[in-house]
């Protein structure tokens, strides 16, 4: 898919929408010790906080269970979730643009985003990895035009620095055989 195939791409456009594992959730009122056990088992990052109706009401991450409860001292097996979570994170709509979120979270610096349907319940959670994946192609893309350009447009200035390196070089290989 080249790069202009792209604009205006949404979140459940992308293959990862559909591939991805449900999230882990919890309620408020579970510990967070059942949330690192499970976290733990499954090998996720985070946990998605949500209310009765699967709603996203925050967001607890490794990051918060280092600095609220082992860095605070505190115990695990009674500090519950709602106690450490971020509340109310930024969420998105499967139906939102996908480079919009990724300046978001860019600019914001947070790096999970629950995504939710139309009625606002959890469906995925997209990481700063999965938005790495779709750029990628892009700046290779970019990259190989702006060189394409540049040498173009640069054609002697290419010449005068190939043949300097060139001769470089070989002058590496001719002062190795001697000594």
């Amino acid at each position: 898919m080249a790069a202009t195939d792209r604009v205006g791409m949404t979140i459940k456009d992308r293959p990862e929408f559909k591939s991805k594992p449900k999230p882990l959730t919890m309620t408020e009122t579970d510990t967070v010790l059942a949330a690192v056990k499970a976290m733990s088992e499954k090998n996720y990052g985070s946990v998605i906080i949500c209310d009765g109706d699967q709603k996203v009401v925050g967001v607890v991450t490794e990051r918060d269970v280092m600095r609220k409860v082992v860095g605070a001292e505190k115990d695990a097996s009674t500090l519950t979730l709602g106690e450490i979570m971020t509340a109310d994170p930024r969420v998105a709509r499967e139906d939102d643009d996908l480079i919009d979120w990724l300046r978001i979270m860019s600019n914001e610096r947070f790096r999970r985003l629950p995504v939710v349907d139309a009625e606002g319940r959890i469906k995925v959670v997209f990481t700063q990895g999965d938005f790495v994946s779709y750029t990628w192609p892009d700046l290779l893309h970019q990259a190989k035009v702006l060189a394409q350009a540049s040498v173009g447009r640069n054609y002697p200035v290419w010449m005068i620095g190939g043949g300097i390196m060139l001769y470089s070089i070989l002058m590496v290989i001719v002062v190795a055989s001697i000594n």
